[in-house]
């Protein structure tokens, strides 16, 4: 069940980075087409064609990659291999560019332009596959990238000057005839566009997981709780429900003492026969709901509906010390409740029976349904009891091991009794 629920996780995970990824595309074509529409209008003709086909190439590699997302030949690495065709493609780009061809300038000089800015934006198109390693692999191919433009461009070059070459203390002149040299194409400032380039990947990396651990913690809490509340219903306790998320184990199989309530309405029968099928179903609905609230504001958790009446436990599957109380409060404000209101229009009756004991709980089903079931026989007790209410002509009965857990609660003694399935006498309480 664990390894289903993170598989689940996994998967929408992995498709919010496809969404991602193809919302990033579209975004990235749209600024394409602007971009080529201001190159056509600024450049003259033959600089706004060789533009022009550069965005095309990379307009076409992205609606590639956005018919392949998805699609049966998608990969985890496809998407690693079209940002790292998008950085061969810019770097190709920087290469074979030329700042002004007419003026014959060394191709080093391309440098001095503000092309490195355009490496941000594949970065950019990564951060919205939401995927860290994705920007971490993006911020090393860029640089590795950026690098591998400067060493292409320089390796004939003979003469090429770096900030080293400025004397310690120049003159105006000295520093002008290097800093305005076109040979001055210092490889200081390309690493550090590089390093710049990797920091700020891995910050938005690390800023990304971040983001994947909380929706991660999120998900899972939103998962647990639809989770109890799919088992137990919607009246489930938030402490209880709290300590359940915290405790992952809480609905595994464990027996330990627990009291178990069970309550049941007297004349069910008679009143289906007046009140017919809708009525009745709201009658039980009403009931059910007014009970099922009273229990959880005691600690308890209702784990069956069995017609007309409803086993609860205390002290299962969240730990409880006052777990007896607690059922005994329960069952009399449950009791209060029958005698001061009405339910679908009709006066109702209920018998209660209480029993404290070992009790074995788990997640017990087939076929992928489950519930959470108990077994004892203090469940079995606390079933006799509600039937014995009748010889008694009680409301309420629980057991002397009940009794002896109350704290500050009365209990009347009503005497010894047989209980089908109990070897020896048990002695039964009232309020």
């Amino acid at each position: 069940m664990e390894s289903t629920a993170q598989e689940s996780t996994t998967a929408t995970f992995e498709e919010v980075e496809r969404s991602g990824m193809k919302l990033a595309i579209k975004g990235r074509i749209v600024a394409i087409i602007f971009m080529g529409l201001w190159l056509i209008a600024s450049r003259p003709l033959d600089r706004a064609i060789e533009f022009t086909a550069v965005l095309a190439t990379f307009a076409l590699l992205g609606a590639l990659h956005y018919f392949v997302i998805g699609s049966g030949a998608d990969r985890p690495w496809v998407k690693y291999f079209f940002i790292t065709c998008d950085i061969a493609l810019l770097s190709l780009a920087v290469v074979l560019s030329e700042s002004f061809p007419t003026a014959n300038l060394p191709q080093m000089m391309i440098f001095r332009f503000d092309v490195f800015q355009y490496y941000f934006i594949v970065l950019a198109v990564a951060a919205f596959s939401f995927s860290p390693g994705m920007l971490v692999w993006s911020g090393f191919a860029g640089s590795f990238g950026w690098l591998s433009t400067y060493a292409w461009i320089t390796r004939n070059e003979s003469n090429v000057f770096n900030w080293s070459d400025i004397p310690a203390n120049p003159t105006q002149e000295q520093f002008y005839d290097i800093f305005f040299s076109p040979a001055f194409a210092p490889i200081g400032g390309r690493f550090q566009e590089s390093l710049t380039f990797i920091v700020v990947a891995i910050l938005i990396a690390i800023v990304m997981r971040r983001a994947k651990n909380t929706v991660l913690r999120q998900l899972e809490a939103e998962r647990d709780r639809a989770a109890i509340s799919q088992i137990f219903g919607r009246y489930v306790p938030e402490s209880v429900v709290s300590a359940m998320i915290a405790d992952k184990g809480a609905l595994a199989p464990v027996e330990r003492p627990a009291t178990v309530l069970f309550a049941d309405l007297a004349g069910f029968t008679q009143m289906t026969e007046t009140a017919g099928a809708r009525g009745t179903v709201e009658v039980i609905n009403q009931f059910f709901d007014t009970a099922t609230e009273i229990i959880g504001r005691h600690n308890g958790i209702v784990t069956q509906f069995q017609g007309d009446a409803l086993l609860a436990t205390f002290n299962l599957p969240v730990e409880d010390p006052e777990h007896a109380s607690h059922a005994v409060s329960a069952a009399h404000d449950i009791l209060a409740s029958v005698n001061t209101k009405k339910f679908g229009g009709r006066d109702l009756s209920v018998r209660i029976g209480v029993a404290t004991g070992n009790v074995m709980a788990g997640n017990i089903g087939g076929g992928g349904r489950q519930s959470y079931t108990v077994y004892g026989d203090a469940v079995n007790v606390a079933a006799r009891l509600e039937e014995m209410n009748k010889d008694f002509g009680t409301s309420v009965l629980f057991t002397e091991s009940t009794a002896g857990l109350m704290s500050g609660a009365d209990a009347r003694r009503i005497g010894e009794t047989t209980v089908r399935g109990v070897q020896d006498p048990v002695a039964v309480y009232t309020l």
